[in-house]
């Protein structure tokens, strides 16, 4: 009998919280830098969680970091310029729906000969496609709507 298991393209908690804390801090920069207390206190998220998912995105360069009194964090560009695949890939990593397409040129001994290859190209196509077509000013404004079938 072969187990069954539900097919899923999950974003993890790390990639939620980030994309929540860019949310949150593409809306508050207008006052200044905003620190990952305020964050933590208004999406109701563990201010060191928000700290490791910072390091990365300043890491990528998406966040300016100021350390002291009155320092905190500011994107680096408008929120205009990011994209929700951009900020999920930084913290997810790889955002491929399945692992033969993790790498480019894509390194599977039978990509040559696979017959669902194309299936998952494509859903890798709507899937950066999607999310990619989305800023945070977008979610910020609500703009976000769903793909017509």
């Amino acid at each position: 009998m072969i187990k069954q298991e539900a097919f899923t393209v999950k974003i993890s908690t790390k990639g939620r919280y980030a994309l929540r804390m860019m949310v949150d801090i593409a809306e508050h920069q207008k006052d200044g830098y905003v620190t990952l207390k305020d964050v933590a206190l208004r999406q109701d998220i563990s201010k060191k969680y928000l700290e490791q998912i910072a390091l990365h995105l300043s890491q990528a360069g998406m966040l300016r970091a100021v350390r002291g009194y009155q320092g905190g964090y500011m994107l680096t560009k408008p929120a205009s310029e990011y994209s929700v695949y951009a900020i999920l890939q930084v913290v997810e990593g790889s955002m491929a729906p399945v692992t033969c397409l993790e790498q480019q040129p894509i390194n599977c001994p039978r990509c040559d000969s696979c017959k669902t290859l194309d299936v998952w190209q494509g859903l890798q196509q709507l899937i950066t496609d999607y999310l990619g077509g989305i800023t945070l000013d977008d979610v910020i404004e609500r703009r976000v709507r769903m793909p017509k079938a």
